[in-house]
């Protein structure tokens, strides 16, 4: 009998106490923001809720599932009887189609953990309508001002197409001039354009014309109106990387073909500010042809000059490659510490037709 008064008791404590916490209710625990412009940017919905408990609620975290949705809440203690409210804001930018994310309330109520949820549509935003001729020469508007042929192999012809069109009111005239590589051709296929007309600037890349391997770049300009301006507005690049062709070597050539022999990096040693050094770099023919220089490129001319002394190297035989760093960059002498540059021997050894060979040295600190 004491056992279950006891017991009664403490359920009745329990009740009490209970009874006497924070309660959290929501006048809705779920907004559909229905279908939404993505262009409109953010949309906002309220969550309101009331404490119908006897003790002051506190909301200690409202958590959503995604960085897109951003809660903001009461963070005051809602007394009994009182409401507060949780704000709730989605970004659809870059988030096209439908949605839902879940908002997790924290807090002392006598249900700690609640959860609500909004979702919706995301209607994406048009797009931009796509400018076909960006580029500008005066009144004439093309696609490119640049003409890339990436890898060509020796003795290909390629071409390159560039259109153009008149988006002025008044009719232009289309000319090319200052051709600065013969390598390299281009034709306008409509010389006197209409308002409204496009035409074809066909640029052609011989490699029969002229022996060069490597890295090619050459320019040219477009005449408007007869004008001719040697500016960057009117100039078009063209590039170009020449690989010899090595497709139709026989096992038997491809077995006695050159093979070039270089150390990967060479060293300068430490030099004073503005000091010149001269260094020759060994290098060697261990195949049973001839081994054939077609192109030294060295992109640090302005740091120091790089020349391969022997263009033809019978097997066996070596050769040199002469570096002179001047020790100046821009006029003034380069500033202590560490320097690294690269440049590039090609050749007609098929297994290894471009070797980079790292220069190294370190410019010393003036006491």
């Amino acid at each position: 009998m004491k056992r279950n008064l006891l017991l009664s008791a403490m359920l009745f404590t329990a009740c009490t106490l209970f009874a006497q916490q924070p309660v959290i209710t929501f006048d809705k625990t779920e907004h559909d923001f229905g279908k939404i412009q993505e262009a409109d940017g953010r949309v906002t919905t309220v969550f309101e809720f009331k404490n119908e408990g006897m003790e002051p609620l506190v909301l200690s975290n409202v958590r959503a599932s995604c960085g897109c949705t951003t809660p903001t809440w009461t963070k005051t203690p809602v007394e009994p009887g009182e409401k507060g409210a949780i704000t709730v804001t989605y970004n659809p930018n870059g988030r096209p189609g439908r949605f839902q994310k879940t908002i997790t309330i924290t807090s002392n109520a006598t249900e700690p953990t609640k959860k609500v949820f909004i979702k919706g549509e995301v209607i994406p935003k048009a797009a931009k309508p796509v400018n076909k001729y960006p580029e500008k020469m005066g009144d004439l508007s093309l696609t490119a001002k640049t003409a890339n042929f990436g890898v060509v192999k020796k003795g290909q012809t390629v071409d390159k197409v560039i259109e153009y069109a008149n988006l002025s009111e008044e009719e232009l005239k289309v000319d090319i001039f200052y051709k600065e590589d013969e390598s390299f051709d281009a034709q306008p296929s409509l010389l006197n354009v209409k308002k409204g007309e496009s035409g074809q600037l066909l640029i052609r890349f011989d490699t029969e014309k002229g022996n060069k391997y490597g890295p090619q770049e050459s320019a040219l300009y477009v005449v408007v109106n007869g004008k001719k301006q040697v500016t960057d507005e009117y100039k078009i690049v063209v590039k170009a990387d020449v690989e010899e062709d090595f497709s139709s070597l026989t096992p038997e050539q491809l077995q006695n073909a050159p093979i070039l022999e270089v150390a990967p990096s060479v060293d300068l040693g430490v030099i004073t500010p503005g000091k010149k050094v001269k260094k020759n770099i060994s290098f060697s023919n261990a195949g049973a042809s001839p081994l054939i220089v077609r192109a030294l490129i060295n992109s640090s001319t302005d740091m120091f000059t790089a020349a391969a002394r022997a263009n033809t190297l019978k097997s066996g035989k070596k050769g040199n490659i002469v570096v002179e760093l001047n020790g100046k960059l821009g006029g003034d002498n380069l500033k202590a510490g560490e320097y690294h540059r690269i440049i590039t021997l090609i050749t007609n050894d098929p297994k290894n037709p471009k070797q980079q060979i790292k220069i190294n040295w370190v410019v010393a600190e003036v006491k």
